[in-house]
Parts: C-alpha cells; sequence; structure tokens
C-alpha cells in the first residue's frame, strides 16, 4: 500500500482508512460535523482550496458519489473538472497513468478516482508529482473510505457515540467495499459488536473481518442491534453466486417492519444507495421513521469537504 501520509505525518492520499488512527479518523469526522447544516439551511462554504484543481475521474457509473465530490470541491473554492473516463482517451488505448500525467500538465492538483479494478489508486498515487494528492472515491470491492466515514458520522449524530454500540452489516459482504471500509472505520471508533450477516454465498473469506460474528440468518443478526446496515445486491461484482434470487431473497435476507422489530426499538437503519426495494429492503423500512439514509446522502458532502480541506489545504496555504 502506498503511503498515505507526507513526510511529517499529515494525510496527503485518502486510499483506505485501515491504516488511520482513532484520532485521524475522528479529526475527519470533527471536520465533516463543522461542515453539516440541517436540511434547508445554506451550504457550508469556505475558500480553503482556492487556487486548487480537482479532477474528478470515474470509470463506474455513480450519482450520489460524484455529484457529492464536485459539490464538496466548488464549496470549498476549487476548480472542479469532471470525466467520464471510459469516454476520453483511455478507450483509445491510453493507459490511466498517461491521462494523469495529461492533466497534471494541465495543473490538476487533487485526483478523485473510482475504479473497478483493484489497485489503481495506489497505482496513481505512487506516480504522481509530490504536490498531488489522491483520493479514492471507490476501489473494487476493497475500499470506499469516504462512504465509511460518512456512515461513521451519521452514527455519531444519531447515537452520539459508536463505542460500545451494537451493529450489524446484512448483505453482500463479499463484494462491498461499502462494508470493508465501515469494518474499519466502526472498528477504530470503538463498535466492539459489528456482525456480518450474509448468504454463505455473500460471505467474506476467513481472513477477512476479523473478530466479527458472522451469521446467516438475519433475524438472528439483527437482534439486540443499535444499527443495522443493509448492502445493495450487487450482481454486476460476481458472475455467479450461491445465493436466492429476487423474491427469495427479499424472503430470507430482506429487512422488513417485523424484522426490524428484532432490533432495539430505537435502532437506525443505514444503506449506501441505490437501493434495491424489495430486494434487500421494505419500502416501509427504507422510507420511515427508524431509516437515515437521507441523512447518509447529505453528509457525504461535508464529510468531502473535510477530506479535501485536510489534504489540499495545505497546498493551498502554500501558493498563497
Amino acid at each position: 500500500m502506498t503511503q498515505q501520509r507526507r513526510a511529517d505525518g499529515s494525510l496527503r492520499h485518502l486510499l483506505t482508512l485501515g491504516e488511520l488512527t482513532r484520532a485521524e479518523i475522528e479529526s475527519l469526522l470533527e471536520r465533516a460535523q463543522h461542515f453539516s447544516r440541517p436540511p434547508g439551511a445554506p451550504p457550508a462554504r469556505s475558500d480553503a482550496l482556492a487556487g486548487i484543481t480537482v479532477a474528478n475521474m470515474f470509470t463506474e457509473p455513480s450519482t450520489r458519489t460524484r455529484v457529492s465530490f464536485e459539490l464538496a470541491a466548488r464549496r470549498l473554492g476549487a476548480d472542479v473538472t469532471n470525466l467520464e473516463v471510459m469516454l476520453s482517451s483511455r478507450v483509445k488505448g491510453e493507459s490511466m497513468l498517461d491521462t494523469i500525467f495529461t492533466l497534471e500538465s494541465l495543473h490538476v492538483d487533487v485526483f478523485v478516482l473510482r475504479d473497478a479494478e483493484i489497485g489503481v489508486p495506489a497505482t496513481v498515487a505512487a506516480n504522481v508529482a509530490p504536490h498531488v494528492s489522491v483520493l479514492s472515491a471507490g476501489e473494487a470491492h476493497v475500499a470506499h473510505p469516504t462512504q465509511g466515514l460518512l456512515d461513521a458520522l451519521t452514527v455519531l449524530q444519531q447515537k452520539g457515540r459508536c463505542d460500545g454500540l451494537s451493529m450489524a452489516v446484512v448483505g453482500d459482504i463479499r463484494h462491498s467495499r461499502v462494508a470493508r471500509s465501515a469494518y474499519h472505520a466502526f472498528r477504530a471508533l470503538g463498535v466492539t459488536d459489528l456482525r456480518i450477516v450474509a448468504p454463505p454465498g455473500m460471505m467474506p473469506d476467513d481472513t477477512e473481518f476479523g473478530g466479527c460474528p458472522r451469521e446467516t440468518d438475519i433475524v438472528r443478526g439483527i437482534d439486540g442491534c443499535d444499527v443495522v446496515m443493509m448492502l445493495r445486491i450487487q450482481k454486476e461484482r460476481f458472475a455467479d453466486a450461491d445465493i436466492p434470487a429476487g423474491d427469495d431473497y427479499f424472503r430470507e435476507y430482506g429487512l422488513t417492519t417485523a424484522r426490524l422489530a428484532k432490533a432495539k426499538p430505537d435502532a437506525i437503519v443505514m444503506h449506501p444507495q441505490p437501493m434495491n426495494r424489495g430486494v434487500e429492503i421494505e419500502s416501509a423500512v427504507a422510507d420511515g421513521p427508524q431509516s437515515v439514509i437521507r441523512q447518509q446522502v447529505a453528509n457525504g458532502v461535508a464529510v468531502r469537504m473535510a477530506v479535501l480541506e485536510t489534504l489540499a489545504a495545505p497546498l493551498a496555504a502554500r501558493r498563497h
């Protein structure tokens, strides 16, 4: 893994939460809370990144993540360009690094990357100019650090703490970068009872999610939990798996009002979206009083503002 820190120990890149300390995660969340605003209020703004250029490069479809990164950068005063990489020179045979070097020549300072191939963010981070930062917006099935941070921020806002909570992550764990980043974030922040619940074909290898109880029955898995995080069934990430399909999956693993009653009465329900309603979650739950799914979306901008500021503000300050 490419070093994420500068020589002075400060964060230069953000590729994974697995290497961050609790103090570093808490610092990012504290700054994100500073940028958080209630619905209907004017969004937070700053000129901390004035003179910085951010390139959002996505090789996979995205709505929430790409838009929130763009809004976050603009609200910090940065110049922003968005590239659908598969529509650019990469389809003509140009390598990702050639594309990066071209954009560096155009004075791009921060690359926000989403790619379906493992190792792309780390490779780019290892080859960019010393002043440039790289931020993963989702790497294959292995990491989605800003999603992990916004999930943690949502829990802190709702529960006031992570220490000592019981949490269940339910669904396609094997193929989920969201689950892996959630694991790093919540274990670092003191969630002692972090359960993974999945069909056998979607359960991760034994070498992953160390210390997490594993359950193949959703009712037992969410029993007494403070937080229930549902995951999307990601058919694009696997060719074949031993899982129920369609209505059968919902019957066995979908979160319904009746099943949610097994969690604590004040349990919150989370989902990274996009949702497959009637597959992994019932609409009455997704839109119900215990759902904080829309709050997760709102927190995406605040978290990404905090991360972009942390990575790039030192460069902006030097330039001024």
